[in-house]
């Protein structure tokens, strides 16, 4: 999977177009998962990005939800079970457990990798360190571009 984001990333020069491909590279590659998808840092807001899966949430408050966590903590958050986690936003009633990943761009938190999967404890380590890797690939185009 991160072999192909990196062919997709090299020429790319619309992050959009990059997103929208790696969003659906995640849903072909990542089982068991039922959206997987970006949201931008936009002011104090994550807006929604390019995904695959159920509509989603347009504007995720500061601080809000899996996601808005991430941005705070500065570092991916695994929730195995988001029936455990205060102030989880439901966009989908299927999801289970969420694994979020901040992306950076000069060193500034420039949005998040939202993954949602219908099962309890779906993500471990093997998701977090291949998402966290195209993470950082991502996060190299920012830098770039």
């Amino acid at each position: 999977m991160v072999e192909t984001a990196k062919a997709f990333s090299d020429d790319e020069t619309d992050l959009i177009a990059l997103l929208a491909n790696l969003s659906a590279l995640i849903k072909v590659y990542v089982d068991n998962i039922n959206w997987a998808g970006f949201y931008l840092l936009k002011g104090k807001d994550l807006v929604l990005g390019p995904f695959q899966g159920r509509p989603a949430c347009v504007r995720i408050g500061e601080g809000k939800g899996v996601c808005g966590r991430a941005v705070l903590e500065r570092k991916p958050v695994n929730v195995p079970d988001i029936s455990q986690f205060p102030g989880h936003i439901a966009c989908d009633s299927d999801s289970a457990s969420e694994l979020v990943i901040p992306l950076f761009k000069k060193g500034e938190v420039f949005g998040v990798l939202d993954l949602d999967s219908p099962l309890i404890g779906r993500f471990t380590s093997l998701e977090l360190d291949s998402l966290g890797e195209l993470s950082g690939l991502i996060s190299n185009y920012l830098d770039q571009n």
